[in-house]
């Protein structure tokens, strides 16, 4: 007899079911009886389970206490009374996933397995920690905000501001987008939630009590306000089991109907100026204008689905003629990355925007805008433009994702805001049929022109904002804060003081604490799978001997590459690499401008790009290889298409638009330079570690902090025609040498397609430019020296990198110094930085393709002191025996993130990059095997032998200000 895996728990109510063919998956929406909370279980053939809990949140100030309750809810729980179960449960896991989410409105608790019995202890801790969270007020001064002396002890230092949500913040509201961002919704949304900064403002987060947030837990999280969504092969009855035996069945239904209100409508356009921090003298072309609509609601899945066709429409690439306008416009050097859709929140909004501009070109800025809006109104747009956008829309329903985030939870996601909303989130899920009502509607040639009048010109709900660069601002932001504490050192009494010492004193004594972690459920070395499954290749001797077809459930999809060897570059050369990569595909071809390729290529392809791909070999570090990789993906009714666009572009590829190249290089600028402070410790790993291999080196040159003011360097070089034509000349050289170097093709699709694919690629072959005669391998020079760098740019937090030195995979260290990366951070790194120091985060790694071990934080108030606990951590670890546990917890996390699924296409192309870098699978499953057996000693050994104190380099993020104290032999470098 079959087993019904959608049959409920009786705890819960069956209200409907739904199969979704194009997703392959069927969508059960349940009804705890007792409480009411929804439970949408999406039952798929897939291994990697996920679960999520989402309680909507909606702060009415912006001192961050959904987000800081989101930290604190997870320090500790009734039935898991240690101090830090989740980060604990990290290290007890096979998980692929573990995480919590704060939005606007909603704060999310998701995570992921593959392994059934780590599945169900996730449940247990996440359950505990969201329905019954201890919230010790010592964990809110941790993770959320407190106020210490500079000395510990002595009460008459200056106050200073303590907290790891308060560090997180000043770090994200560093970045100019995030203030505009937040700038934006303020004046969009003046009287709902999303006026706030549910992340909370620095300035304000000290505002918060700790009281005020015991009410916010209280009222908002309970099973009535809660959304439960899960993905899977498990029984639906057994997960609902758990789900009501260890927190649900404890609760009674709450009358209580937490929902964002419509927005308040405005009569009449509203236009803001406001200020953001900028440590340069020099403010010219550093002003951002954006504008932003008020649309229909998120919920009524057609709205959304003209939604995003009008934004594709309008703005998806350079074809698109308002992103066309805004490109092209002398006002500004780049479009905002503000430019598109917000879904998420309860009303849409369409946004649109420049940045590189000035203050004073707002109303022209606002002009250009509406003035191409009308013309597209007036005159329509090409059809072909419209079946092309449709055809994207399609591709990305049917696409199998995962290679970033677990599937089942981008699934959960794209329809949790439906649930969130009180919407239907299998109606967001399935949005075949919104599809098709939109195929008869877009049959009209007025519908967009209709939609632009509606949403956008006739819509009197639209706010335009400048935002102008201030060099004084910081300076006054700070000077505020000090006067603030300054204020509450002055009221302090005595007792106030001696509260203050004793609370800090009790909050580190809390941090060295060891706690009994028996008392949380593991699993151990026995539940690890005996081996790796790889994905299996066809080889074609038709094609060239580095060619391979995979065959794979996508869904429909074709997933195809061309990878070209990288020739023997000179330095100028290899610099142009990324700038070159991207020009690929963004200018014209053959006979079509840049303007009617990217249209032609949106006909064909849902992504269509080119990148640069370069490691050592895994035996030897210095000795390279690199890669030019084409990539797109397409239904397979366009496959030989992709395959012919793929050849067409390695042939004929243009690069004399000049005018376009230069819009290129100003929007590449604007978006490496925006990146900064979101991946800050990235940047400073990469600087730390860029004179120990060739490949750190070129990569640290290119896509790295050098990278960024070589960017810089060559976009203000570009001034004159004569500079403008030598670059063209330079990229149109390059090209024609990778012409002639040698290529293979990579395709993954159906298994019935392989052969046809195979065909095409060796029709495709015989169409390309002959292969240059004596070619050369890209070489790069040897590199083993170290760096002590501070890069200086605008951020209010610092990002701390040290390197050493150490071995590649091949080598029989290479295992025990990966693990050692997880044993230091989960056993001191994670205590001494995030808890003690108050950085956001902070860890250690192993990189086996450049031969490195790296020490990182991010955001991180310090600088001297974290640099001091890295070299501490190797104190720590020889200071006595490793605990086998926690040897055994960190090999778990490292086989964890080895046996972590991707997609189909993702796990294909993933292998062969990896055979073509030298990496074979018997390579792979064997150091998996080595991970397996280390040993405490092993991490000992490995320890004493590379992470040698006079080997060290170094490289800080930081601002003038924060590292004025360093030692003078750092070499400070502006970004």
């Amino acid at each position: 007899m079959s087993v019904n895996v959608n049959q409920p728990h009786p705890s819960f109510k069956f209200l409907r079911r739904q199969w979704i063919q194009s997703l392959a998956v069927e969508v059960s929406e349940y009804e705890h009886l007792q409480t009411g909370a929804r439970h949408y279980h999406i039952q798929a053939d897939n291994d990697e389970n996920v679960f999520l809990v989402a309680l909507r949140t909606m702060p009415e100030d912006s001192t961050g206490v959904a987000h800081i309750l989101e930290h604190t809810v997870l320090c500790g729980s009734e039935r898991y009374p240690v101090r830090d179960p989740f980060f604990m449960m990290t290290r007890r896991s096979l998980n692929t996933f573990m995480n919590a989410f704060t939005s606007s409105d909603w704060t999310a608790y998701p995570f992921a397995s593959q392994n059934r019995k780590d599945f169900f202890n996730l449940l247990d801790v996440y359950l505990d920690a969201v329905f019954f969270s201890r919230l010790d007020p010592l964990d809110f001064a941790q993770e959320g905000h407190r106020i210490e002396f500079s000395e510990a002890e002595n009460p008459a230092s200056p106050l200073v501001y303590k907290g790891v949500v308060y560090n997180e913040m000043k770090g994200a509201m560093s970045s100019p987008v995030s203030t505009l961002w937040q700038t934006l919704t303020r004046y969009l949304f003046p009287q709902t939630t999303y006026h706030h900064n549910s992340g909370g403002e620095p300035s304000c987060i000290p505002d918060l009590s700790y009281d005020a947030l015991l009410d916010f837990y209280r009222s908002h999280y309970h099973p009535s306000n809660a959304v439960i969504m899960t993905f899977g092969n498990l029984l639906v009855e057994e997960i609902q089991a758990r789900i009501d035996s260890q927190a649900l069945s404890r609760f009674q239904r709450s009358d209580l109907q937490l929902q964002v209100k419509d927005e308040k409508r405005y009569f009449a356009p509203l236009r803001v100026e406001e200020a953001y921090a900028f440590d340069q003298p020099e403010t010219a072309g550093h002003t951002h204008h954006v504008m932003g609509w008020l649309l229909p609601h998120s919920i009524d899945t057609e709205a959304l689905m003209e939604a995003h066709l009008l934004t594709q429409v309008l703005l998806d690439n350079s074809s698109s003629p308002l992103r066309a306008a805004l490109e092209s416009s002398t006002l500004g050097s780049a479009p905002s990355p503000l430019c598109g859709l917000e879904d998420s929140n309860r009303e849409m909004s369409f946004l649109c925007g420049i940045e590189g501009s000035e203050p004073e070109q707002a109303d022209a800025f606002e002009q250009l805008v509406l003035s191409t809006l009308e013309k597209i109104a007036e005159q329509g747009v090409d059809q072909r433009m419209v079946e092309a956008q449709l055809h994207q829309l399609e591709l990305s329903q049917r696409e199998i994702t995962g290679d970033g985030m677990p599937f089942g939870l981008q699934l959960i996601l794209a329809g949790l805001s439906a649930g969130i909303h009180r919407g239907d989130p299998l109606q967001a899920l399935n949005i075949d049929p919104a599809l098709e009502a939109l195929r008869e509607k877009v049959k009209s040639a007025d519908f967009i022109p209709q939609l632009i009048r509606r949403w956008l010109l006739d819509n009197p709900h639209r706010v335009r904002v400048t935002l102008r660069p201030d060099p004084q601002l910081g300076e006054r932001r700070d000077a505020a804060e000090t006067a603030r504490l300054a204020a509450l050192h002055a009221q302090l009494s005595e007792t106030d003081a001696q509260a203050i010492i004793e609370r800090t004193q009790a909050l580190e004594a809390r941090q060295l604490q060891i706690d009994d972690d028996s008392i949380l459920p593991c699993v151990t070395l026995e539940d690890v799978p005996v081996a790796l499954q790889f994905p299996q290749a066809q080889h074609y001797p038709q094609l060239s001997a580095g060619s391979r077809g995979y065959a794979a459930g996508t869904n429909g999809l074709s997933y195809q590459q061309m990878i070209v060897e990288l020739p023997e570059l000179s330095a100028a050369e290899q610099q142009l690499l990324p700038l070159y990569s991207y020009c690929l595909t963004e200018l014209g071809c053959g006979e079509r401008d840049y303007r009617e390729n990217q249209a032609f290529q949106s006909e064909i392809s849902g992504s269509f790009s080119a990148s640069v791909s370069v490691r050592g070999a895994p035996d030897d570090a210095q000795c390279v290889k690199g890669y030019l990789v084409l990539s797109g993906k397409a239904l397979a009714t366009n496959q030989e298409r992709l395959a012919a666009l793929m050849a067409e572009t390695l042939s004929n590829a243009r690069f004399d638009e000049q005018k376009r190249i230069r819009e290129i290089v100003a929007q590449m600028r604007a978006r490496r330079v925006n990146s900064i402070t979101g991946r800050g410790h990235a940047l400073a790993m990469q600087a730390a570690a860029a004179e120990f291999s060739p490949a750190a080196r070129l990569a640290h040159a290119t896509s790295g902090l050098e990278g960024i003011r070589q960017l810089k360097a060559l976009d203000k070089s570009l001034a004159s025609e004569a500079a403008l034509a030598e670059l063209s000349a330079s990229l149109q050289a390059l090209h024609h040498r990778l012409q002639g170097a040698p290529r293979h093709f990579l395709w993954v699709g159906e298994a019935e397609h392989q052969d046809v694919m195979a065909q095409v690629y060796a029709q495709a072959q015989a169409s390309l430019p002959a292969l240059q005669d004596n070619f050369s391998r890209l070489q790069l020079p040897a590199t083993r020296s170290a760096v002590k760098q501070v890069w200086l740019t605008d951020t209010q937090v610092n990002f701390c990198a040290m390197a050493f030195p150490t071995v590649t995979s091949q080598h029989p260290d290479a295992a025990a110094l990966t693990v050692l990366g997880d044993y230091l951070r989960n056993g001191y790194l994670h205590r001494s930085i995030r808890e003690q120091g108050g950085a956001y985060g902070g860890g250690a790694s192993q990189d086996n393709g450049d031969a490195v071990f790296r020490f990182y934080s991010y955001r991180d108030p310090r600088l001297e002191e974290t640099l001091e606990d890295f070299l501490a951590a190797k104190d720590w670890l020889l200071s006595g025996t490793p605990d086998p546990k926690k040897v055994e917890e960190a090999i778990l996390g490292v086989v964890s993130s080895i046996d972590k699924p991707g997609s189909p296409a993702g796990e294909a192309k993933k292998d062969y990059h990896a055979e073509l870098f030298g990496r074979t699978q018997a390579m792979r499953a064997d150091f998996r095997a080595r991970i397996l057996a280390v040993t405490g000693e092993d991490l000992q050994r490995v320890a004493r032998q590379w992470l040698n104190p006079e080997q060290q380099s170094v490289a800080i993020l930081s601002n003038a200000k924060l590292s004025a104290g360093l030692a003078d032999d750092y070499v400070r470098i502006d970004v």
